[in-house]
Protein backbone atom coordinates (compact mmCIF):
# COMPACT_ATOMS: atom_id res chain seq x y z
CA UNK A 1 0.00 0.00 0.00
CA UNK A 2 1.95 3.77 -0.39
CA UNK A 3 1.30 6.45 1.47
CA UNK A 4 1.22 9.50 -0.21
CA UNK A 5 1.60 12.82 1.95
CA UNK A 6 0.66 16.23 -0.32
CA UNK A 7 1.39 19.61 1.40
CA UNK A 8 -1.07 21.60 -0.79
CA UNK A 9 -4.31 21.15 -1.89
CA UNK A 10 -3.23 20.98 -5.63
CA UNK A 11 -0.69 18.48 -4.86
CA UNK A 12 -3.77 16.53 -2.79
CA UNK A 13 -6.09 17.02 -6.06
CA UNK A 14 -3.55 15.97 -8.50
CA UNK A 15 -3.05 12.82 -6.18
CA UNK A 16 -5.97 11.91 -6.26
CA UNK A 17 -6.52 12.66 -10.19
CA UNK A 18 -3.38 9.93 -10.56
CA UNK A 19 -4.90 7.03 -8.19
CA UNK A 20 -8.54 7.47 -7.83
CA UNK A 21 -8.74 4.55 -5.56
CA UNK A 22 -6.59 6.72 -2.97
CA UNK A 23 -8.49 6.75 0.31
CA UNK A 24 -8.33 10.15 2.02
CA UNK A 25 -6.89 9.71 5.76
CA UNK A 26 -7.16 12.93 8.08
CA UNK A 27 -8.01 11.77 11.45
CA UNK A 28 -7.91 8.22 10.59
CA UNK A 29 -10.12 7.47 13.73
CA UNK A 30 -12.45 5.20 10.72
CA UNK A 31 -9.87 4.35 8.26
CA UNK A 32 -7.43 2.94 10.89
CA UNK A 33 -9.63 0.71 12.33
CA UNK A 34 -10.91 -0.36 8.94
CA UNK A 35 -7.44 -1.36 8.38
CA UNK A 36 -6.64 -2.80 11.28
CA UNK A 37 -9.81 -4.98 11.27
CA UNK A 38 -8.52 -5.90 7.42
CA UNK A 39 -11.94 -4.75 5.95
CA UNK A 40 -10.38 -2.38 3.51
CA UNK A 41 -7.30 -2.66 2.08
CA UNK A 42 -6.74 0.65 -0.64
CA UNK A 43 -4.30 0.86 -3.02
CA UNK A 44 -3.25 4.05 -1.36
CA UNK A 45 -3.21 5.97 1.71
CA UNK A 46 -3.93 10.00 0.59
CA UNK A 47 -2.82 12.13 3.98
CA UNK A 48 -4.56 15.45 3.81
CA UNK A 49 -2.73 16.45 7.54
CA UNK A 50 -0.40 18.84 6.23
CA UNK A 51 -2.58 20.77 3.93
CA UNK A 52 -3.06 23.74 6.63
CA UNK A 53 -6.24 25.63 5.06
CA UNK A 54 -8.13 22.07 5.48
CA UNK A 55 -8.22 22.84 9.22
CA UNK A 56 -9.75 26.41 8.77
CA UNK A 57 -13.19 27.60 9.15
CA UNK A 58 -14.70 31.01 8.11
CA UNK A 59 -17.91 33.21 8.65
CA UNK A 60 -18.62 35.42 6.03
CA UNK A 61 -21.76 36.98 4.27
CA UNK A 62 -23.89 35.01 6.47
CA UNK A 63 -22.20 31.34 5.59
CA UNK A 64 -20.13 29.36 7.94
CA UNK A 65 -17.43 27.53 5.70
CA UNK A 66 -15.78 24.47 7.57
CA UNK A 67 -12.61 23.17 6.49
CA UNK A 68 -12.69 19.37 6.01
CA UNK A 69 -10.13 18.68 8.78
CA UNK A 70 -12.09 20.68 11.79
CA UNK A 71 -12.45 18.26 14.24
CA UNK A 72 -15.03 17.31 16.69
CA UNK A 73 -13.32 19.25 19.60
CA UNK A 74 -13.42 22.46 17.53
CA UNK A 75 -17.01 22.01 16.58
CA UNK A 76 -17.98 21.89 20.16
CA UNK A 77 -15.18 24.63 21.50
CA UNK A 78 -15.51 27.53 18.62
CA UNK A 79 -18.73 26.83 16.77
CA UNK A 80 -21.21 26.01 19.72
CA UNK A 81 -22.72 29.54 18.97
CA UNK A 82 -23.58 29.59 15.47
CA UNK A 83 -24.33 25.58 14.96
CA UNK A 84 -25.44 24.37 18.12
CA UNK A 85 -26.82 21.33 16.40
CA UNK A 86 -23.86 20.42 15.63
CA UNK A 87 -21.88 21.07 18.32
CA UNK A 88 -24.16 19.45 20.18
CA UNK A 89 -23.82 16.00 17.84
CA UNK A 90 -19.59 16.70 17.95
CA UNK A 91 -20.36 15.79 22.07
CA UNK A 92 -21.60 12.32 21.62
CA UNK A 93 -18.99 11.42 19.48
CA UNK A 94 -16.68 8.66 20.92
CA UNK A 95 -13.72 9.78 23.64
CA UNK A 96 -12.20 13.12 24.30
CA UNK A 97 -9.11 11.48 22.23
CA UNK A 98 -11.52 10.39 19.13
CA UNK A 99 -12.86 13.95 19.26
CA UNK A 100 -9.60 15.39 18.94
CA UNK A 101 -8.82 13.58 15.96
CA UNK A 102 -11.52 13.09 14.47
CA UNK A 103 -12.96 15.49 11.40
CA UNK A 104 -16.18 16.83 10.09
CA UNK A 105 -14.68 15.35 6.49
CA UNK A 106 -13.95 12.40 7.69
CA UNK A 107 -17.56 11.80 8.99
CA UNK A 108 -19.22 12.85 5.63
CA UNK A 109 -16.48 10.59 3.65
CA UNK A 110 -17.47 7.58 5.45
CA UNK A 111 -21.62 8.23 5.13
CA UNK A 112 -22.11 5.83 7.82
CA UNK A 113 -26.22 5.71 8.27
CA UNK A 114 -25.31 6.51 12.19
CA UNK A 115 -22.52 9.26 11.38
CA UNK A 116 -23.72 11.58 14.56
CA UNK A 117 -22.77 15.25 12.12
CA UNK A 118 -25.22 14.04 9.58
CA UNK A 119 -28.88 15.24 11.10
CA UNK A 120 -27.89 18.04 12.02
CA UNK A 121 -26.14 19.07 8.94
CA UNK A 122 -29.44 17.74 6.90
CA UNK A 123 -31.63 19.90 9.33
CA UNK A 124 -29.23 23.17 8.72
CA UNK A 125 -29.26 22.38 5.02
CA UNK A 126 -25.44 22.55 4.38
CA UNK A 127 -23.95 22.10 1.31
CA UNK A 128 -20.83 19.81 0.88
CA UNK A 129 -17.78 22.13 -1.31
CA UNK A 130 -16.11 19.00 -3.14
CA UNK A 131 -13.39 19.49 -6.04
CA UNK A 132 -11.45 17.68 -8.47
CA UNK A 133 -8.70 18.86 -10.49
CA UNK A 134 -9.74 18.44 -13.77
CA UNK A 135 -13.63 19.71 -12.96
CA UNK A 136 -13.09 22.44 -10.01
CA UNK A 137 -15.22 22.77 -7.25
CA UNK A 138 -19.34 22.25 -7.14
CA UNK A 139 -21.91 22.35 -4.54
CA UNK A 140 -23.78 19.46 -2.91
CA UNK A 141 -26.84 19.51 -0.78
CA UNK A 142 -26.06 17.45 2.29
CA UNK A 143 -29.54 15.38 1.34
CA UNK A 144 -28.18 14.45 -2.09
CA UNK A 145 -24.79 13.99 -0.79
CA UNK A 146 -25.71 10.57 0.54
CA UNK A 147 -26.69 7.51 -1.95
CA UNK A 148 -25.73 4.69 0.15
CA UNK A 149 -24.57 2.56 3.10
CA UNK A 150 -21.33 4.39 3.45
CA UNK A 151 -21.62 5.29 0.02
CA UNK A 152 -21.36 9.34 -1.09
CA UNK A 153 -22.00 11.59 -4.36
CA UNK A 154 -18.45 12.12 -4.86
CA UNK A 155 -16.59 11.18 -7.88
CA UNK A 156 -13.35 8.78 -7.65
CA UNK A 157 -11.10 11.73 -8.78
CA UNK A 158 -12.85 14.60 -6.26
CA UNK A 159 -12.02 15.45 -2.10
CA UNK A 160 -14.00 16.93 0.14
CA UNK A 161 -12.74 20.48 1.03
CA UNK A 162 -15.32 21.94 3.21
CA UNK A 163 -18.62 22.12 4.47
CA UNK A 164 -21.10 25.47 3.90
CA UNK A 165 -23.55 26.30 6.29
CA UNK A 166 -26.07 29.46 6.63
CA UNK A 167 -26.78 29.20 10.07
CA UNK A 168 -30.50 28.44 11.12
CA UNK A 169 -31.69 31.65 12.56
CA UNK A 170 -33.58 30.24 15.08
CA UNK A 171 -32.52 27.18 18.09
CA UNK A 172 -31.64 24.04 17.06
CA UNK A 173 -31.30 20.68 18.47
CA UNK A 174 -29.92 17.26 18.66
CA UNK A 175 -30.89 13.83 20.24
CA UNK A 176 -29.37 10.30 19.98
CA UNK A 177 -30.22 7.00 21.69
CA UNK A 178 -27.58 4.49 22.52
CA UNK A 179 -26.74 2.03 25.05
CA UNK A 180 -24.79 5.30 26.31
CA UNK A 181 -25.32 8.82 25.72
CA UNK A 182 -21.08 9.11 23.91
CA UNK A 183 -18.92 6.54 22.71
CA UNK A 184 -21.35 4.17 21.11
CA UNK A 185 -22.98 3.87 17.85
CA UNK A 186 -26.44 5.65 17.94
CA UNK A 187 -29.35 3.35 17.77
CA UNK A 188 -31.57 6.68 16.41
CA UNK A 189 -30.42 10.16 16.08
CA UNK A 190 -32.53 13.17 15.37
CA UNK A 191 -31.99 17.09 14.52
CA UNK A 192 -34.11 19.61 13.87
CA UNK A 193 -34.23 23.47 13.12
CA UNK A 194 -36.05 26.25 12.97
CA UNK A 195 -36.01 28.84 10.91
CA UNK A 196 -38.18 31.62 12.12
CA UNK A 197 -37.02 34.38 9.35
CA UNK A 198 -38.66 31.98 6.73
CA UNK A 199 -41.04 30.11 8.56
CA UNK A 200 -39.54 27.19 8.09
CA UNK A 201 -38.33 24.08 9.88
CA UNK A 202 -35.26 21.83 9.04
CA UNK A 203 -35.01 17.86 9.98
CA UNK A 204 -32.48 15.15 9.76
CA UNK A 205 -33.16 11.69 10.83
CA UNK A 206 -29.78 9.29 11.33
CA UNK A 207 -29.23 5.54 12.14
CA UNK A 208 -32.88 4.78 10.88
CA UNK A 209 -32.87 4.42 7.30
CA UNK A 210 -30.17 2.94 4.72
CA UNK A 211 -29.02 6.92 4.13
CA UNK A 212 -29.22 10.18 6.88
CA UNK A 213 -31.90 11.54 4.95
CA UNK A 214 -34.56 14.89 6.06
CA UNK A 215 -38.08 14.07 7.19
CA UNK A 216 -39.77 16.02 4.67
CA UNK A 217 -43.52 15.64 5.77
CA UNK A 218 -43.04 16.15 9.23
CA UNK A 219 -41.15 20.08 8.26
CA UNK A 220 -43.88 21.14 6.00
CA UNK A 221 -46.75 19.94 8.64
CA UNK A 222 -44.77 21.98 11.03
CA UNK A 223 -44.21 25.06 9.40
CA UNK A 224 -48.18 24.45 8.49
CA UNK A 225 -48.85 23.85 11.64
CA UNK A 226 -46.87 26.75 12.98
CA UNK A 227 -48.32 29.40 10.62
CA UNK A 228 -51.90 28.75 10.88
CA UNK A 229 -51.86 29.09 14.49
CA UNK A 230 -49.60 31.95 14.21
CA UNK A 231 -47.83 30.26 16.97
CA UNK A 232 -44.25 32.00 15.10
CA UNK A 233 -45.57 35.20 16.35
CA UNK A 234 -46.91 34.40 19.28
CA UNK A 235 -44.77 31.79 20.64
CA UNK A 236 -47.48 30.43 22.91
CA UNK A 237 -47.17 26.71 24.09
CA UNK A 238 -47.55 23.75 21.21
CA UNK A 239 -50.55 22.16 21.19
CA UNK A 240 -50.19 18.31 21.61
CA UNK A 241 -51.96 16.91 18.66
CA UNK A 242 -48.93 19.11 16.58
CA UNK A 243 -46.18 17.75 18.28
CA UNK A 244 -47.47 14.23 18.40
CA UNK A 245 -48.15 14.47 14.48
CA UNK A 246 -45.03 16.23 14.17
CA UNK A 247 -43.32 12.93 15.53
CA UNK A 248 -45.65 10.54 13.81
CA UNK A 249 -44.46 12.03 10.50
CA UNK A 250 -40.78 12.38 11.36
CA UNK A 251 -41.37 7.88 12.06
CA UNK A 252 -43.02 8.29 8.83
CA UNK A 253 -40.00 9.18 7.10
CA UNK A 254 -37.86 6.68 8.38
CA UNK A 255 -37.03 2.96 7.05
CA UNK A 256 -35.07 1.21 9.56
CA UNK A 257 -33.91 -2.30 9.68
CA UNK A 258 -33.32 -5.08 12.56
CA UNK A 259 -30.07 -5.63 13.28
CA UNK A 260 -27.54 -5.89 16.67
CA UNK A 261 -28.16 -3.04 17.75
CA UNK A 262 -31.84 -2.37 17.98
CA UNK A 263 -34.87 -3.74 15.79
CA UNK A 264 -36.69 -1.60 13.20
CA UNK A 265 -39.72 -1.16 15.72
CA UNK A 266 -37.58 0.07 18.30
CA UNK A 267 -35.84 2.25 16.21
CA UNK A 268 -39.55 3.41 14.83
CA UNK A 269 -40.72 4.09 18.79
CA UNK A 270 -37.34 6.08 19.57
CA UNK A 271 -37.54 8.17 16.93
CA UNK A 272 -40.73 9.38 17.84
CA UNK A 273 -39.45 9.93 21.50
CA UNK A 274 -36.57 11.77 20.01
CA UNK A 275 -38.74 14.19 17.71
CA UNK A 276 -41.13 15.14 20.91
CA UNK A 277 -37.99 15.97 22.56
CA UNK A 278 -36.10 18.02 20.15
CA UNK A 279 -39.53 20.24 19.19
CA UNK A 280 -40.03 20.66 22.86
CA UNK A 281 -36.35 21.61 23.56
CA UNK A 282 -36.31 24.24 20.97
CA UNK A 283 -39.96 25.55 20.93
CA UNK A 284 -38.57 26.23 24.48
CA UNK A 285 -35.40 27.84 23.27
CA UNK A 286 -37.51 30.32 20.94
CA UNK A 287 -39.98 31.37 23.76
CA UNK A 288 -36.71 32.58 25.85
CA UNK A 289 -35.23 33.83 22.66
CA UNK A 290 -38.64 36.38 23.23
CA UNK A 291 -38.20 36.77 26.94
CA UNK A 292 -34.20 38.34 25.84
CA UNK A 293 -35.59 40.44 23.22
CA UNK A 294 -38.10 41.88 25.14
CA UNK A 295 -35.38 42.67 27.64
CA UNK A 296 -32.69 43.90 25.65
CA UNK A 297 -35.58 46.28 23.98
CA UNK A 298 -36.83 47.64 27.42
CA UNK A 299 -32.46 48.04 28.60
CA UNK A 300 -32.63 50.04 25.15
CA UNK A 301 -35.41 52.35 26.11
CA UNK A 302 -34.15 53.10 29.87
Amino acid sequence: MDFIQPVTWHEALAAKSALPGALPLAGGTDVMVELNFDVRRPEALLDLTRIGPLAQWTADGGAVRIGAAVTYARLITELGELLPGLAMAARTVGSPQIRNRGTIGGNLGAASPAGDCHPPLLAAGAQIEAESLDRGTRLIAAEDFYTGPKRNALAPDELIRAVVVVPPRGPQQFSKIGTRNAMDIAVAAFSLALRPGSRAVGTGIGSAAPTPRRAHGAEDFLAGALAEARLWDSRRELPAPVVAEFADQVRAAAAPIDDVRGTAAYRLHALGVLARRTLSWAWSDYCRQAGHETAGNDAGRN
